[in-house]
C-alpha cells in the first residue's frame, strides 16, 4: 500500500500479472499511487477483539478502498466465505468495488435477468428449472432452438445451442449428474455480433460491437472487436441496468434480433476489457481508477 499518508490506500483483490492489473497499476502510479494486490484465496478474518480481513500481512480493513478484479470459484464455503469478507470490509467502512451485493446480483446469470426484468428492461425469454422433465418441456416451449448456460461463467465458456430433442436430452442428462440447474434462453438470431458496453459512474465509457463467425461472439471464444457508436435507445437500457443492479461499473452485453428489437444479455461485475481497449481512445483504466477516487 502507498506508503504516503496523504495518499488513498488502495487495495485491488486478484493477482499482479494479468495484463489488467498491469494497466490498473500505471493508471494508479500516474497519480502517485501504489496499490497492493491481495489474493482473493487467502482472505482471513479476525473475530473477537479486534475485528479485521487481512491477506497474509495486508491488512485489508485498514484500505480506503479496494477494487475486486477476482473471486475465483470454488467449494460453496469457500465462495461464500470470501463474499462474507468483502460484506465485513466494506461493513466496516472500507470502499469496495463492486460492492458485494453487486457482485452477488451479477455473478449469477438467472438472478441478474430476473432484476433486469424486474426493472422493466427487454431481456431474452429464459427458463431456469432442476427437473429434467421441466427442462425437456422449456427446450419444446422455447420453439426447440435454445442456448443453455451455466449459471455462473464468463467468456462463453459452457455455453451451447441445441436444436434437437436428442442432443437437448443428452446435455440434460450431463448436467443432471452433475447437480446443475438448467438455464435455457430462446436463441435469437443476431447476425453472429452484440454489443459490449462498459458503464461507470452513470456513463457509458466505451462500447464496441462483437463480430464472429459463428453465433458465440466473446473475445475469448473467438469474437473480433469492432468500434460501434451508441444509439440512444442502447445507452439509456445500458445505464438502466448497471442502476438496477447497483454497479459501480460493469460490462453490459446486448443484442439486436432481425426485428430491430434490443435484449440486455447479461452483465458482468468484473469485466474484461482488453478488446475494447483496441476500439476506442479512452483509457479504461484511467477511467475506472479517476471514477474509483471519486468514490473515496
Amino acid at each position: 500500500m502507498s506508503g504516503d499518508p496523504n495518499k488513498p490506500r488502495i487495495a485491488i483483490l486478484g493477482s499482479s500479472g494479468t495484463w489488467h492489473s498491469r494497466q490498473l497499476t500505471a493508471a494508479f502510479l500516474r497519480r502517485g499511487i501504489t496499490p497492493t494486490f491481495a489474493d482473493p484465496t487467502r482472505l482471513a478474518s479476525h473475530l473477537g477483539g479486534a475485528t479485521k480481513v487481512q491477506v497474509g500481512a495486508i491488512a485489508l480493513s485498514e484500505c480506503d478502498l479496494l477494487l475486486v478484479r477476482d473471486v475465483p470459484g470454488g467449494s460453496l464455503e469457500q465462495v461464500i466465505f470470501r463474499m462474507d469478507a468483502l460484506h465485513q470490509l466494506e461493513n466496516s467502512g472500507v470502499r469496495v468495488v463492486n460492492s458485494p451485493h453487486a457482485i452477488e446480483k451479477m455473478v449469477d446469470k438467472y438472478y441478474t435477468l430476473s432484476l433486469l426484468q424486474g426493472a422493466g428492461l427487454p431481456v431474452p425469454e429464459s427458463r431456469v428449472c432442476e427437473n429434467n422433465s421441466d427442462a425437456r418441456t422449456a427446450f419444446h416451449d422455447l420453439g426447440g432452438d435454445v442456448v443453455i448456460k451455466p449459471l455462473f461463467g464468463s467468456r462463453g465458456k459452457g455455453m451451447v445451442r441445441v436444436t434437437d430433442p436428442e442432443t437437448a436430452q443428452r446435455v440434460f442428462t450431463a448436467l443432471q449428474m452433475g447437480g446443475y440447474i438448467y438455464y435455457l434462453q430462446r436463441f435469437i438470431p443476431h447476425d453472429n455480433r452484440d454489443t459490449r458496453v462498459m458503464v461507470m459512474g452513470g456513463e457509458c465509457v466505451a462500447a464496441m460491437e462483437r463480430v464472429a463467425r459463428g453465433w458465440k461472439t466473446n473475445i475469448a471464444a473467438g469474437g473480433t472487436p469492432t468500434p460501434t457508436e451508441l444509439t440512444d435507445e442502447t445507452r439509456t437500457l445500458c445505464l438502466q441496468a448497471a442502476q438496477a443492479l447497483g454497479a459501480d461499473y460493469c460490462g453490459v452485453d446486448l443484442l439486436r434480433n432481425p426485428s430491430n428489437q434490443l435484449f440486455l444479455i447479461e452483465a458482468n461485475s468484473i469485466p474484461a476489457w482488453r478488446g475494447l481497449q483496441q476500439v476506442t481512445n479512452e483509457n479504461i483504466a484511467d477511467k475506472l481508477v479517476a471514477h474509483c477516487l471519486r468514490l473515496i
